[in-house]
C-alpha cells in the first residue's frame, strides 16, 4: 500500500517512519537543524511547492536506503487518518 501525501506523491507505508506536524515540530532546534541538513544534501521533497507544507513525512527511500523528508500540504490527521483508513493508493 502507498499513502498518497498530496499532488500525485506517494510513498510506500512500509518506508514510513513518521509523519510530523510542522507547527508542532519545527519549534525545536534539533528538528530545524535536521530539516536544514537534510535540505542541504538534497534528501527532502515537496508534494506541492505552491502551498506553505502543514506536514512532513520521514521516509526511507527503498532505492537508495536513505532517510529522505516528503514536506505536505495535508495536515497529519488527515495523512494518518488515510494511513490507518486504507485511503492509500494500493
Amino acid at each position: 500500500m502507498y499513502l498518497h501525501v498530496g499532488n500525485q506523491k506517494n510513498i510506500r507505508q512500509k518506508d514510513i517512519i513518521g509523519i510530523f506536524d510542522m507547527d508542532r515540530t519545527t519549534t525545536s532546534k534539533i528538528t530545524r537543524k535536521y530539516l536544514s541538513e537534510a535540505e542541504k544534501n538534497h534528501l527532502v521533497s515537496a508534494a506541492n511547492e505552491e502551498e506553505i507544507p502543514k506536514s512532513f513525512v520521514l521516509y526511507r527511500d527503498p532505492k537508495d536506503g536513505q532517510n529522505k523528508i516528503c514536506f505536505s500540504q495535508l495536515s497529519t490527521a488527515a495523512l494518518i487518518g488515510r494511513f490507518d483508513g486504507g485511503d492509500g493508493v494500493q
